[in-house]
């Protein structure tokens, strides 16, 4: 008898290949020798997909007094161990940082091939490296930092304008004045990214494209932090059963044909004969030639619109959402907010605004930061890393492919580490010589090692100028009668950590600096 596909059941092939993974997941449990960390136990086949809740990096901090500082998770057919402490990040970044450096991607993260033409995602290779050398040697050194000072204040000039300017046509139309901040410091930052890659600013707070792009941004950080069944049950990738990978082709879509439209313009230029006089990271994408030792020979220009988009996202997102997130503990610690307003007056004064020079001399404001991400990595289990091969860490023997989560949030509350550690105490980092560059691992909000987030030293000046900005230019009141006290802090998981609720405050201009 012939078989037609027509007549296979879905169901009967689904069931099977149920079946067939338990008995795989069996009969790999029984030949993998070695000690593995402690973990919850799960259920057959899905193991402990679904225990982690909607925000998993709290359930796996709860478990730490459990199971101690390393927790292991069967994720449907993904081994998975957890970091949450301080000393055993430490061992892993120090003595494991090759062996545990490849990506685990997910299968939404797949789509346009997203993953191969990424830095973040893109597998521990000769590509990578090259993206990684390209980016830190020519959009981010310290050279182009200090190149582009005069920018960032002016960019920052342009969202006190538009904050002040949204929060009065609100108060015309009859309304309370309050703005909704974190639309602002996007804008503000993905301003900075585009200046700092494409030499231009991209979006003002009244182009249409805007909005288009911020929500398709927000439904890929989403889908890319969303748990999908496809990532734990490999065999149903090729079903898609939630549409997550649909899904996100069509967002991804819609962002690549706003920043490819960037680059289409800058190939007419070049086409054309104009070059720009000052050479910006497009210009390095577009010229690259590689050495035929290590990587491509060049980058395509799919892979130049990827990597594009990607810095859009990574840039934007987590240095707005930082701001934001310490902006409301400010706001929610009257105490703090005053003691920075008074540094900030005290050495800048009011007759002129605060510039990224001064910073060395405000360190309560650097204490602020670092108190802010402590509790508030944007990225807070990191990006997931991959076992290259079977490894012995800390008296246990992780096999290859194993999935490495580093539990950055529950890593800064750590009472090991620190006193209080759910308070949000700036004046604990006063005297403490503890930084955020991947050396003291109780604070690695950016990770650490060869993976480390390459856009920190970015982060970091525009992190402290932007709430610097805030705090001296603008008092902030509370609408329909809240308080400080009330404010909602509530988190929303994606791929980043975001506030639930946004912040929405009504500013009244404190100053008119010349």
């Amino acid at each position: 008898m012939e078989l037609s596909l027509n007549s296979v059941n879905p169901l009967t092939v689904s069931l099977s290949a149920v079946v067939l993974l338990f008995i795989l997941n069996f009969v790999r449990s029984k030949t993998q020798s070695g000690k593995r960390p402690p973990g919850p136990p799960g259920w057959p086949v899905f193991g402990n997909m679904f225990d982690l809740g909607d925000l998993p990096h709290q359930t796996l901090y709860k478990f730490r007094s459990q199971f101690g500082p390393l927790v292991w998770l069967q994720l449907g057919s993904v081994n998975t161990m957890v970091v949450q402490s301080a000393a055993a990040a430490g061992e892993l970044f120090k003595k494991h940082d090759v062996p545990f450096c490849d990506r685990k991607v997910p299968d939404a993260l797949t789509a346009f091939n997203f993953n191969q033409g990424s830095l973040g995602m893109n597998s521990y290779g000769g590509h990578w490296r090259v993206l990684r050398r390209l980016c830190s040697m020519e959009f981010l050194v310290n050279k182009r930092m200090n190149e582009t000072t005069e920018l960032r204040r002016r960019i920052l000039d342009n969202m006190v304008g538009w904050i002040e300017d949204d929060s009065v046509g609100l108060l015309k139309k009859g309304g309370s004045g309050e703005v909704q901040l974190s639309r602002f410091l996007f804008l503000m930052a993905f301003n900075l990214v585009g200046n700092l890659m494409l030499s231009r600013d991209l979006l003002d707070a009244t182009d249409p494209e805007v909005k288009e792009f911020f929500d398709s941004m927000n439904k890929i950080l989403e889908l890319a932090g969303t748990p999908n069944i496809a990532d734990f049950l490999p065999f149903l990738k090729w079903f898609d059963p939630l549409r997550m990978k649909k899904s996100m082709t069509s967002e991804m879509t819609k962002t690549m044909r706003i920043s490819s439209k960037f680059v289409q313009e800058r190939l007419k230029e070049r086409k054309a004969g104009s070059v720009n006089e000052k050479k910006d990271f497009l210009d390095t994408l577009l010229e690259y030639k590689g050495d035929g030792k290590d990587g491509p020979d060049s980058i395509t220009e799919k892979n130049v619109n990827i990597v594009i988009m990607e810095m859009f996202f990574a840039g934007s997102e987590t240095t707005s959402i930082s701001i934001e997130w310490g902006f409301a503990e400010v706001l929610r610690n009257p105490s703090v907010f005053k003691k920075l307003r008074e540094e900030i007056d005290r050495v800048i004064g009011v007759s002129r605004k605060v510039e990224e020079s001064d910073m060395d001399n405000l360190p309560y404001l650097q204490a602020v930061v670092k108190e802010t991400l402590r509790l508030h990595p944007a990225l807070p289990l990191l990006l997931p890393r991959n076992t290259m091969e079977d490894t012995n860490y800390m008296g246990y023997l992780i096999p290859k492919e194993t999935q490495v989560l580093v539990n950055a949030w529950a890593i800064g509350r750590d009472p090991d580490s620190w006193e209080d550690p759910l308070a949000f105490k700036p004046e604990r980092f006063l005297n403490s010589s503890i930084e955020y560059k991947g050396q003291h691992f109780e604070l690695i909000p950016f990770g650490s090692g060869r993976r480390i987030c390459i856009g920190f030293p970015l982060a970091h000046r525009v992190v402290h100028l932007t709430l610097a900005t805030l705090v001296q230019s603008f008092d902030w009141e509370f609408a329909n009668g809240a308080t400080p006290e009330s404010l909602d802090m509530q988190e929303r998981l994606g791929l980043t950590l975001r506030k639930k609720n946004p912040v929405k405050v009504i500013p009244k201009k404190r100053m008119n600096v010349k």
